[in-house]
């Protein structure tokens, strides 16, 4: 989408004899600044221009702002400008064509792209002056909370009307879409002007500078409230669950990216637990070799002897931190650690019983080998494993194969580190692993 600027919005409405004004606070028009006889023409020829449009009007003011002739030199057939008021609406310049009229919205032309520039042809109406509160409706539908005090009219395409507003204080900024002709009624979406900020492209946010629009990061470090002293931030973009990614480098070294709704944090993210490229403003090599460092203190605690190499963490499950640790010999495991307290550290065949599998490192399933030795199953040397699955009694099955090729086993656990029996997969059924299905008779 590729919004018409002003410069070309200037050349599709033709040029009359009504005054420029200055566009970063529209002049204000006494009634009687308007001739009667220009009043007269409009409100006999606007509705029906309006209709022809396809503008959502209904018609409260109009005037004839002025007309060209046809030039038979340049090829031009005339055409006549109007300028009209609506009920609970902005209002709009309507250009007569040889064909179907168009409506530009008075918020292009009294709020116009480049605030520096002159107008034209500006909407003078006493009911276009202040277009603000008409845009009420628009606002709600783009979900912007701030009562906007300044706006920029950006231009508009066949299907599409570009607005910038700024919230008091330059702070926060949006680039609204809306509909062409320009109706605030009906669904409108709203963009951060900081991702307009940070993207190549020929949109940007003028009404604030870049600098000032980041500062907000600073409150939402204020609300995270984990003794983060900012350093330097940056817009990281919208995630797909909608919240949006706001990144903090703090003075003690460390990093987070908090993802906001609403004005509201509802996720701080350690830079150090994320993937190695997420951040950007931090050292992420350090932060991550110091995280390992935590992880492998962590572990020894557990009775685990793995050094940590890598890490990778799972969402949230209630107050337990679930970490796949990739240990120092390649081994994978599952670290299970609490706010407090000791944790636990699953080899990768009971971490499945636990519900989590391993995908960085090696599996290593002797400790699976050592619960079949309890049930003196002393011929199979684990090799793989199946599915785990829950049976009626409550216990976790777990299906193992033997390195020998011969049938292997289901072995239930009551728990992922407690082995209750082993049951061969001949009598226990369900078994589906090449090795241990049944062979066919042939």
């Amino acid at each position: 989408m590729r919004p018409i600027g002003l410069g070309l919005l200037a050349a599709l409405i033709v040029a009359m004899m009504a005054p420029a004004a200055a566009m970063a606070a529209p002049a204000k028009a006494a009634p009687s600044a308007v001739r009667a006889e220009d009043r007269k023409a409009g409100m006999a020829d606007a509705p029906a221009l309006i209709a022809a449009a396809g503008a959502p009007c209904k018609v409260t003011d109009a005037r004839l702002v002025g007309k060209a002739a046809a030039d038979k030199k340049t090829g031009s057939l005339g055409s006549s400008l109007y300028e009209v008021a609506c009920e609970n609406q902005p209002g709009f310049l309507v250009q007569t064509t040889a064909t179907t009229p168009n409506a530009f919205s008075c918020l292009l032309v009294n709020y116009p792209a480049d605030p520096a520039t002159k107008s034209p042809n500006t909407c003078v109406l006493p009911g276009n002056l202040d277009l603000k509160p008409a845009l009420a409706p628009l606002f709600a539908s783009a979900k912007i909370t701030c009562a906007p005090d300044a706006i920029r009219g950006i231009g508009q395409t066949a299907t599409n009307t570009l607005i910038e507003v700024a919230c008091p204080g330059g702070s926060v900024g949006y680039i609204i879409t809306a509909s062409t002709p320009l109706d605030v009624n009906k669904p409108a979406t709203a963009a951060n002007c900081l991702g307009y900020d940070a993207a190549e492209g020929n949109i940007k946010c003028i009404l604030a500078p870049a600098a000032t629009r980041l500062t907000v990061i600073d409150n939402y470090a204020k609300l995270a409230n984990n003794g983060c002293a900012v350093k330097d931030r940056r817009f990281v973009g919208l995630f797909t669950d909608g919240t949006e990614g706001y990144e903090v480098a703090c003075d003690n070294g460390k990093g987070y990216i908090y993802k906001v709704t609403a004005g509201a944090v509802k996720e701080t993210l350690d830079c150090a637990k994320v993937p190695g490229d997420t951040c950007k403003l931090t050292d992420s090599r350090a932060a991550t070799a110091e995280q390992a460092g935590l992880y492998t203190k962590l572990a020894k605690n557990s009775g685990s002897s793995c050094t940590v190499a890598r890490y990778a963490i799972f969402p949230t499950r209630g107050a337990e931190e679930v970490v796949e640790l990739v240990c120092a010999d390649g081994a994978g495991a599952i670290g299970m650690f609490p706010a407090t307290g000791k944790g636990k550290v699953l080899d990768c065949g009971h971490a499945l019983v636990a519900g989590y599998k391993c995908t960085l490192g090696k599996p290593d399933y002797a400790a699976l080998t050592a619960d079949l030795r309890k049930f003196d199953k002393k011929e199979c040397t684990v090799s793989s494993v199946g599915s785990p699955l829950k049976a009626a009694d409550g216990t976790i099955r777990l299906e193992v194969a033997c390195s020998d090729g011969l049938p292997g086993y289901m072995i239930a656990f009551s728990d992922p580190q407690t082995a209750k029996e082993a049951v061969a997969c001949s009598f226990a059924g369900n078994c589906t692993l090449p090795t241990n299905k049944p062979k066919a008779k042939s």
